[in-house]
């Protein structure tokens, strides 16, 4: 019981090498996109912090600039 491969390719063999090269076709895309995703997403993090950080900056500034709030006296309670 010999097994020979026959030169000529089965229907079921070139079937399952398209369905192979699709697969691989087909991840590669879809791993492109998620790194192109993930590029989008972390510059988009980016120009958040840096208005965030300019917006803590200018906060920080005004507050710097007006007068410290005089703390107010408790008003002692009246005996019952």
């Amino acid at each position: 019981m010999s097994a020979k491969k026959s030169a000529e390719p089965s229907p079921e063999g070139i079937a399952r090498s398209n369905r192979q090269r699709l697969a691989a076709e087909e991840g590669a895309r879809a791993m492109a996109d998620a790194e192109k995703q993930g590029v989008e997403v972390r510059k988009n993090m980016a120009r958040l912090r840096e208005l965030r950080q300019a917006k803590e900056a200018a906060d920080a500034t005004l507050r710097a600039s007006l007068p410290a709030p005089t703390p107010t006296k408790r008003k002692k309670k009246p005996p019952q």
